[in-house]
């Protein structure tokens, strides 16, 4: 693995960060794209993403926190401070779903605020999410971090050095790559998003497809993923079933149920237009 990528003097380039930049700044750039193409201000696309970004660290930090309390006993600022009391620099230890859930918050409210249509946004933004997921887990699986349970049957299983997250777990044990199953389902999920939209044109079929694939793919993936007890809440036939699963189970009930109330409000009326006014600029 390679968790720094290289070093520019004292400064690290790591591979987790730099993936997580590359899928935020080329998300957005594609957002302002299919923005100009819906005749939406892309400037105000712009301050949606800075929300988003703010608002997705917040989240994964604080769902991350919420279920490891044990781990910033007696040293309750490690949770905020970039410079941990063991000396290392930034902060290790992201649930990325609350970050998704936070980001919906945040952007709904401040959309709702400014009396913008929500679900515009969301349909021209979330097939950018998908493409972020799979760039942004290629680092973690430099990083050796978010991975799979040691394989039992063998087939496509990787060993991680022991200086990694995962080495340092299992030891010189094969593990089923999940960064990988991830990175490969983000780009599946990219493509269904964009084929989906060119048959399914009511306003915010994306959103609800979102939850139902996304959904889907953690709640499978996660299978083969490692978590600590503390992240599991349950089973299912003898298998564990983590927090994050339970959440994506909810995504997909919510799609599921928003595809159908859709269906049933749009049944002998027309389905909701696209938005088509551009919105007012930004100050």
């Amino acid at each position: 693995m390679h968790p720094v990528l290289f070093k520019l003097g004292p400064l690290e380039i790591r591979a987790y960060g730099l993936m997580l930049a590359i899928a935020f700044l080329l998300g957005i750039w594609l957002s302002v794209q299919r923005a100009k193409k819906k005749n939406v201000d892309p400037n105000q696309i712009m301050d949606v993403s800075v929300l988003i970004i703010i608002s997705a660290i917040v989240g994964s930090r604080l769902l991350y926190v919420l279920f490891h309390l044990e781990e910033f006993r007696g040293h309750w600022l490690d949770t905020i401070n970039p410079l941990q009391s063991n000396g290392q620099i930034g902060i290790a230890g992201l649930t990325m779903l609350g970050g998704v859930i936070l980001s919906f918050i945040t952007v709904l409210i401040y959309l709702r605020v400014k009396k913008l249509p929500f679900l515009v946004f969301a349909d021209i933004i979330l097939p950018l999410f998908a493409l972020g997921e799979a760039i942004t887990r290629l680092g973690c699986y430099l990083n050796g971090c978010c991975f799979g349970l040691p394989c039992e049957h063998g087939g496509f299983c990787v060993t991680f050095p022991p200086d990694s997250p995962a080495g340092a777990m299992f030891g010189a044990v094969p593990l089923y790559p999940t960064q990988l199953y991830q990175s490969f389902y983000g780009l599946l999920m990219f493509g269904l998003m964009l084929l989906a939209e060119k048959k399914f044109r009511y306003t915010g079929f994306q959103l609800h497809l979102f939850f139902i694939l996304y959904g889907i793919g953690r709640f499978t993936i996660d299978f083969f993923r490692y978590y600590e007890e503390s992240m599991i809440i349950g089973s299912i036939a003898g298998k564990a079933i983590s927090l994050n699963q339970g959440i994506s189970l909810v995504f997909i009930l919510l799609g599921i149920g928003l595809i159908l109330w859709n269906h049933r409000k749009s049944s002998g009326t027309k389905a909701a237009p696209a938005w088509s006014g551009r919105a007012r600029e930004s100050k």
